[in-house]
């Protein structure tokens, strides 16, 4: 099965957004050696840094990047229904945003 990964990198001239693919076995989530293998067949040598909030750092400190941070999984499958169960799981794990004063 296909898992797209969205996940956004934190680089000195902004944020941007990026998606990567990995595959897996029926009903397998995605582990951090598989994430970070993914990252390094994207160039990207990281090392998981939080859990909780999926956030891996460069391994090298003179990369023009500071963290990477999943943002979602999705299955790849046009048909297939959103997973709620997932998205309430990274959407507690991801930084919640600053509310106003």
């Amino acid at each position: 099965m296909e898992c797209i990964v969205h996940f956004e990198v934190d680089h000195t001239e902004g944020v941007k957004p990026l998606r990567g693919l990995l595959f897996l076995d029926e009903g397998q989530t995605p582990g951090e050696q598989e994430l970070i293998d993914m990252f390094k067949d994207m160039k990207f040598a990281v090392r998981l840094d939080d859990r909780e909030k999926l956030i891996f750092k460069p391994v090298n400190p003179g990369e023009t990047y500071s963290q990477i941070r999943i943002t979602g999984f999705d299955s790849g499958k046009p048909d297939s229904k959103e997973d709620h169960e997932l998205k309430s799981l990274v959407g507690n794990l991801l930084p919640q945003k600053p509310t106003g004063l």
